[in-house]
C-alpha cells in the first residue's frame, strides 16, 4: 500500500513540468488603452433634448492581479449643444468626468459594461434673473452600455448614462440620454500555438 501512494506522488510530480510546455494561445500586448469617440442625444430634463460629441480614454488593469481583471479607468467629456428640440435657444450642457468602468469579457465579440463617473458640469441657460445664466456643478453619472468588436481593435459601443447634478433648479438636475460611437484599443492580440 505505501509504495502504490509513493509512486502515485513520484508520476503526479514527475508530470508537473509537463504543465509548462505549451505556451498560452493567445496573449494582449501594447498599451491597456481605449480611445473612443461618438454623438450623445440627452433629454435635458429641463427644456427638451440636446445632442452632442463625446470623447473618452479608458485605462484597463488587465494583467494586473486577478482581483482587478475586468476593472479600468475611463475619462469621458461631453458637449451637448446641438439639435435643441426645447424653447431655450441657448441651453448648453458641457461635462468633464471620470470614475471607474467594469467590463465583462465573457463574449467573443459583445462585452457589456458598467460604470460610475464623477465630474465637473456646466450649463448655461435662460432664467428670470438677468444675471444668472449659467452655472456649474459636481456631476455624478452611472451608466451601462455594450461594445461590439468590429475588427480586431475596433469597437462599435452603444450606452445609457444617467446623470445627477445636486442642487440645481428643482432640488436636482437629472438628464439621460444614448450614445453611439467607435473606440479603438490600443493592445493587439497575438496568438501563437507554438510548443517551446
Amino acid at each position: 500500500m505505501c509504495l502504490k501512494i509513493v509512486l502515485t506522488v513520484f508520476v503526479l510530480v514527475a508530470g508537473i513540468p509537463a504543465f509548462c510546455q505549451v505556451s498560452p494561445q493567445a496573449s494582449r500586448k501594447g498599451l491597456p488603452l481605449t480611445i473612443g469617440a461618438g454623438y450623445s442625444n440627452y433629454r435635458t430634463d429641463l427644456s427638451g433634448r440636446l445632442s452632442g460629441p463625446v470623447l473618452w480614454a479608458d485605462w484597463s488593469f488587465y494583467g494586473r492581479p486577478s482581483y482587478l481583471q475586468g476593472f479600468g479607468i475611463e475619462v469621458e467629456a461631453r458637449d451637448l449643444n446641438y439639435d435643441r428640440t426645447g424653447s431655450m435657444p441657448n441651453l448648453r450642457m458641457d461635462t468633464a468626468t471620470a470614475g471607474l468602468i467594469y467590463r465583462w469579457r465573457r463574449f467573443d465579440r459583445f462585452s457589456p459594461y458598467g460604470k460610475f463617473l464623477v465630474g465637473f458640469g456646466s450649463i448655461d441657460f435662460i432664467s428670470s434673473n438677468p444675471t444668472y445664466k449659467h452655472d456649474t456643478r459636481t456631476v455624478y453619472s452611472p451608466g451601462a452600455g455594450l461594445e461590439y468588436r468590429l475588427f480586431p481593435q475596433v469597437w462599435l459601443v452603444a450606452n445609457y448614462e444617467y446623470q445627477v447634478w445636486p442642487g440645481l433648479f428643482r432640488n436636482s438636475l437629472n438628464p439621460e440620454g444614448f450614445t453611439l460611437g467607435a473606440a479603438f484599443d490600443f493592445r493587439r492580440s497575438h496568438r501563437d500555438n507554438s510548443v517551446e
